[in-house]
């Protein structure tokens, strides 16, 4: 018996694939989650996409967001889908439709290599802010968009965190709740915390 098969995939442990899997909109039989997993990582040595491979059979339908999500470049992207194909299962790409035999390979060729380049173009515009906000902060103390220093903003102080948590016994879970940020803001700070008192003592 066939199945359909979603899989998502988020590079940090902050995002949702919520947003992915209301795009998709479907009521799949089985979902694979790469949760926190860069998409610098090849297709087949994630951990859910590799138990997906091993799980999929001839005649499922796999689902996907998008097209990038199948691969690390262009190139990991074409053996992901060739494999897939190979083995009997159809690739469906949102907003593309299912994908099947040798026309479907060529198809994947061009997008997957049309979503590498735009990839690289927006890297290229990131590295090209981070540059003129660098400049404009040792010019004027102020990045180009206002800001006073690079980098995301603290959500909460990071000694404070930790040392409610020591104070409360409290698990990374339970702190997360109590300031309003993530768990994984959490482990960062008393991580942070750490390092720091380490440093102090020697």
């Amino acid at each position: 018996m066939s199945h359909s098969i979603a899989y998502y995939r988020v590079s940090t442990l902050d995002q949702s694939v919520d947003a992915q899997r209301e795009a998709l909109g479907g009521q799949f039989d089985e979902e694979f989650i790469d949760e926190g997993v860069s998409g610098a990582i090849m297709a087949a040595d994630r951990p859910a996409f590799a138990r997906l491979l091993a799980h999929a059979r001839r005649g499922d339908t796999l689902c996907v967001y998008a097209i990038d999500r199948l691969g690390r470049d262009a190139l990991d992207v074409q053996a992901t889908v060739r494999l897939l194909i190979d083995k009997g299962i159809t690739v469906d790409v949102r907003g593309l439709g299912p994908i099947t035999g040798d026309a479907g390979k060529l198809i994947v060729a061009v997008l997957a290599q049309m979503a590498e380049i735009e990839r690289n173009r927006i890297k290229e515009r990131c590295d090209a802010g981070r540059v003129a906000a660098r400049i404009s902060l040792v010019a004027t103390g102020r990045t180009h968009r206002g800001k006073t220093s690079l980098g995301r903003p603290t959500a909460a102080n990071a000694a404070e965190v930790a040392s409610w948590r020591r104070e409360h016994r409290a698990s990374i879970k339970d702190a997360a709740a109590h300031f309003g940020i993530s768990t994984t803001s959490v482990k960062r700070y008393c991580g942070s915390v750490g390092t720091a008192a380490v440093a102090e003592q020697g």
